[in-house]
């Protein structure tokens, strides 16, 4: 069975914002916003925090999708990154201004009004991937699994994980990149 997120194409989207087209960032918008929220939201613990770090992570996959370079990483990835680190920042530096075309406002602004409509179905997909993640993370070892949550879940840096793990920070860093490599095998 394949999802939604499998079949949309988030590099086309990606290039199609690169060039201008408010369509395609409405696009993105459609298909991640509701999962880039609780990203948002798990990291600054605030609605209305969570919600302007959405926004400003659209502006800024707006104005930076022309860095995208797909043999670094995915798109979906990319985007996903943009909205842990604007939410890291908010944190750490409170919410800065980012200027942006009304073209980009009202695609994002008008397809918020669409997700509210379809949040029932996308709750439940995202509890049947939620229920794959916890099986794959239950067959992680406890310090990969405990790593990717504090970084993922809990928005820390990997200096803070090593902290909190009382570990030197060069292994928790292999055992989140070895952890999402066994967590995309797990998905698929």
């Amino acid at each position: 069975m394949t999802t939604a997120a499998e079949e949309f194409d988030y590099e086309a989207a990606l290039r199609g914002c690169a060039r201008g087209e408010a369509q395609a960032l409405r696009r993105l918008y459609q298909q991640e916003s509701p999962r880039l929220l609780g990203v948002a939201l798990r990291i600054v613990r605030e609605r209305q925090a969570a919600e302007d770090v959405l926004h400003d992570a659209f502006v800024s996959i707006w104005t930076k999708a022309g860095s995208f370079d797909a043999a670094r990483g995915s798109g979906r990835g990319w985007i996903y990154s943009i909205v842990r680190h604007q939410a890291l920042d908010a944190i750490r530096n409170g919410s800065q201004q980012v200027a942006v075309s009304e073209d980009a406002l009202d695609a994002i602004d008008s397809e918020a009004a669409l997700q509210r409509q379809h949040q029932v179905a996308d709750a439940f997909e995202l509890r049947a991937n939620l229920g794959r993640l916890h099986d794959c993370l239950t067959q992680l070892d406890a310090s990969k699994r405990n790593s990717i949550l504090y970084a993922y879940v809990d928005g820390c840096t990997h200096s803070e994980i090593a902290e909190r793990l009382q570990s030197p920070l060069g292994t928790v860093k292999a055992w989140i990149k070895r952890g999402l490599t066994a967590l995309r095998e797990c998905m698929v």
